[in-house]
């Protein structure tokens, strides 16, 4: 008896001693822009959008993470439903994603919500009460986004009217770029800053000086374009400068252009350049040039043209180009007015690139 007793109690400890899955752990999958912090032994999150999915057979799930600042928010999704909104807190912290589950196969996945200026986050691992099995590996396109505040969701959750761009009121994922990717079930990285430009940014960095980081806040942080090379890109730029350029008092359009605002020559040649840039490093990558849905697409806008003789002076024949109209509201646009942008894109790929693939 007493030595039944004793085998009952240590299979009730084995049982309830949670099981370690490392940041680097095969079962895990990823998607976007990570980068590994092997001091540390973590897995690094900067940009909007980026993802982390785990698989296992058990009851229940912790991750632990360090945020910098204690600003990210990162969605939870359990079994393929929305679960809570998770707001970090600054350091080193273990967080309980699930509450006690029936002993089956489960899914978890963590999407950060805002973008990277406000801090990096470091992803060291799960504890789970259960074992890691093979991720579901069933997408087959991958889709890569260059934008602004549009693309990272800046605001789209919140109805106050003040517009703001923090975490709790932004939410990648329900930004156009990710309902797409949602859509045609595709991997999806979201390269992207609010206020940022081809030519002229709020700030002093152009998207051609950030495409090409790893660790966005780093200069000498660079992306190994090898790695995967993505089966569209989509590029949502313009809506920063087309504002700048007529506002010769801003610091940054003195720095840019001087005293002289740029002429139409100039601004294409200025995208043609960044497209350039893309197609070096994608050479195979279908590339859409999407314009909207924010005041660049208003009625008497010449920055669509810009775009439309952009891409035929290119002369590639894998580029497309996709205008969404104005959405003739208020600030950033909120989520149906995202939808209605998913739903051109998604429209477009299908009908014009998806049967490539």
């Amino acid at each position: 008896m007493k030595l039944f007793l004793l085998s009952f109690f240590l299979l009730l400890s084995f049982s309830c001693t949670p099981t370690d899955i490392k940041y680097n752990d095969k079962n895990i999958v990823f998607e976007g822009r990570i980068g590994v912090n092997s001091a540390k032994k973590a897995a690094e999150i900067y940009w909007s959008g980026s993802s982390i999915n785990l698989n296992f057979k058990g009851t229940s799930a912790e991750i632990i993470l360090e945020d910098e600042n204690g600003t990210n928010f990162f969605n939870v999704f359990i079994d393929g439903k929305f679960s809570k909104v998770l707001k970090l807190k600054k350091g080193l912290k273990t967080y309980k994603l699930t509450k006690k589950n029936t002993n089956r196969t489960h899914s978890i996945t963590l999407t950060k919500r805002n973008e990277w200026t406000y801090g990096k986050t470091l992803f060291y691992g799960f504890k789970i009460q259960g074992t890691a099995i093979k991720p579901n590996n069933n997408k087959n396109l991958f889709i890569e986004f260059y934008g602004d505040s549009i693309t990272t969701g800046h605001g789209n959750e919140d109805y106050t009217g003040e517009d703001k761009p923090d975490g709790n009121v932004t939410n990648n994922y329900n930004s156009y770029a990710a309902i797409t990717a949602r859509n045609l079930n595709a991997k999806y990285s979201c390269i992207a800053r609010g206020g940022i430009g081809i030519m002229v940014s709020w700030f002093d960095m152009i998207m051609p000086e950030m495409y090409n980081r790893l660790n966005p806040a780093d200069k000498n942080s660079l992306w190994d374009f090898s790695k995967e090379e993505p089966n569209i890109v989509v590029i949502n730029l313009f809506q920063n400068d087309s504002w700048i350029v007529n506002n010769p008092n801003n610091d940054e359009f003195k720095r840019r252009f001087g005293s002289k605002k740029p002429n139409a020559k100039q601004i294409k040649k200025h995208y043609i350049n960044f497209i350039k840039k893309i197609r070096k490093e994608y050479n195979k990558a279908a590339i859409v040039c999407l314009l909207g849905n924010m005041d660049i697409t208003k009625e008497g806008s010449p920055w669509p043209n810009y775009v439309l003789d952009a891409v035929s002076e290119l002369k590639d024949n894998n580029i497309y180009t996709c205008t969404v109209p104005y959405k003739n509201t208020k600030g950033h646009p909120k989520v149906i007015e995202h939808q209605k942008i998913a739903f051109a894109l998604t429209k477009l790929i299908k009908n014009q690139i998806i049967n490539k693939y």
